[in-house]
């Protein structure tokens, strides 16, 4: 298989390098799922942990467990996100292009006053 996507774009979780186009290729195929974005969130103990943010079809609902399951014995286990979000829209810039760094910095404000 060959990875595409920006190299910047890759996480490390563990010491495992995890291609985000990857998990997002793979959660295309679920039914219920209109657009997936995958990015890492800092997190202490495994350097970065696997985050999705997912645009569900019209008329669709879904559940974290539900997704998590669909990839179990599917994806390696370490792909797959140990937080997921559904989102009506992602922030975009002026031309169009998903700012992943705007939700990963969101994410870990969010995290952040969980933990506390």
């Amino acid at each position: 298989m060959k990875i595409t996507g920006r190299i910047k774009d890759m996480l490390i979780r563990g010491g495992e390098n995890i291609y985000p186009r990857e998990i997002e290729d793979f959660l295309y195929t679920y039914p219920k799922i209109s657009e997936a974005q995958v990015f890492g969130v800092p997190d202490e103990k495994m350097g970065e942990e696997v985050c999705v943010w997912i645009q569900l079809k019209d008329g669709q609902s879904a559940t974290d467990q539900e997704i998590r399951k669909f990839c179990e014995g599917q994806i390696t286990h370490f792909k797959i996100p140990r937080y997921i979000r559904f989102v009506k829209e992602f922030p975009m810039t002026v031309t169009g292009k998903i700012r992943k760094i705007e939700m990963r910095e969101t994410m870990s404000v969010e995290l952040k006053e969980v933990v506390s």
